[in-house]
């Protein structure tokens, strides 16, 4: 088999670049280790940046976000008791974010790559990667029992945290820089209306919380836990006991409370790999950053991601490599702006174990003056809807 671009990971950075490239007439095809109902399974978030709906629609994968996501033009801190509403739309002249959860918008993908004929092969195990240092990179994978080896122009490593591509870089040529946190977010999900209208961040001296919603009958909470928390320990009694502890009256009055649909403990890290490309192989989204949920950036940088790769791929093929020579330094500028954001919202919203109470005095006038000051709430709204693309 040959192709242009072998793409490995069918989550949304792979499904959205695949479908970027057959748009611009550039063969790829798709490899992925699990079932697609396994991958439509996974519960991720669903808070879309301005530029990710741009880049939908770019994809032609955008009518139904637009037809069934929430616009959100801002969001509520709760501090202590006290709601303090960040006005995304006011303070970054009318920019919104879209609720729309990662699993629709992974079915949207998949659809479309489905009707336009385009191959993806589900269930390849064994998946290696070959020559990427050279002119000529291959791809290995067995497929029902059968070994098939595809050759190709580039990789695209879209396979996430643990997957092959990254792993298969030498030690030497890349860089890890890694935060770990004590804490991990207890994520429940049921089929009940949201508390809000608006996601409410809530900071309390029992941890932090956070009240999302997929639908306006599908809502997604969250609270802060130990990493020493075991999952099955949390009865939904229990969660929902917790929840109540930690939000307003206000908030209070308005929980509806359910049967979980699902439920997990989702431990928080910061990640970063450099450089993104080795050759022939590009890495992106998971595969080469993890950000804390807090900000709402993972998908959203996975996006960005392969909007760059994207571009950089289809100059290559109209005669320019300026584009992929310029992938790596053009992703990490919004990465990093990102990582920092996101450590930024943990470090105020989180209670830490070990924070000395100087630390815990400045922490908690920072967050006063953020949310008492226009420049502040200013700075958090322009980073929340996602910072202008560096072409």
């Amino acid at each position: 088999m040959k192709t242009q671009v072998a793409i490995v990971g069918a989550g949304p950075s792979g499904l959205i670049l695949g479908q970027l490239l057959a748009r611009a007439g550039i063969d790829a095809v798709i490899l992925e280790a699990q079932t697609p109902e396994y991958v439509l399974g996974r519960i991720r978030a669903g808070v879309l940046e301005q530029v990710a709906v741009d880049l939908l629609d770019e994809a032609g994968v955008g009518a139904r976000m637009h037809a069934e996501g929430l616009p959100h033009a801002g969001f509520e801190l709760l501090i202590e008791g006290r709601r303090h509403r960040i006005d995304l739309a006011g303070l970054t002249g009318g920019k919104r974010v879209i609720v729309y959860g990662q699993t629709e918008l992974t079915k949207d993908l998949m659809q479309a790559r489905a009707a336009a004929g385009l191959k993806t092969v589900y269930e390849a195990k064994e998946v290696s990667i070959h020559d990427f240092d050279g002119t000529r990179p291959r791809v290995r994978y067995v497929k029902d029992g059968q070994g098939h080896e595809m050759a190709c122009d580039f990789i695209a490593g879209c396979d996430g945290f643990h997957g092959v591509c990254r792993a298969s870089v030498p030690k030497h040529a890349i860089t890890h820089y890694e935060k770990i946190y004590p804490f991990g977010w207890l994520g429940l999900l049921a089929d009940t209306p949201p508390v809000s209208e608006e996601l409410i961040y809530a900071k309390t001296a029992r941890g932090f919380s956070l009240c999302s919603m997929r639908s306006h009958t599908r809502s997604r909470y969250y609270v802060q836990v130990p990493l020493t928390e075991k999952v099955e320990d949390w009865s939904d009694d229990r969660f929902w006991e917790e929840l109540r502890r930690r939000l307003d009256p206000q908030a209070n009055a308005r929980l509806v409370t359910g049967p979980s649909l699902e439920k997990s403990i989702a431990p928080l890290r910061s990640f970063v790999a450099e450089p993104m490309r080795f050759g022939r192989l590009f890495l992106a989204g998971d595969a080469a950053h993890i950000v804390p949920p807090t900000g709402a950036k993972g998908l959203n940088l996975a996006a960005t991601d392969v909007r760059t790769l994207a571009r950089g791929l289809i100059e290559h093929y109209r005669g320019s490599d300026a584009g992929i020579d310029h992938y790596s330094d053009l992703c990490l500028r919004r990465i990093w702006k990102a990582e920092r954001f996101s450590w930024w919202m943990t470090q105020l919203l989180h209670t830490f174990p070990d924070t000395n109470p100087f630390e815990q005095k400045a922490l908690d006038a920072e967050l006063d003056y953020v949310v008492h000051s226009l420049a502040g709430r200013t700075t958090m709204a322009e980073n929340y809807v996602g910072l202008p693309f560096e072409d």
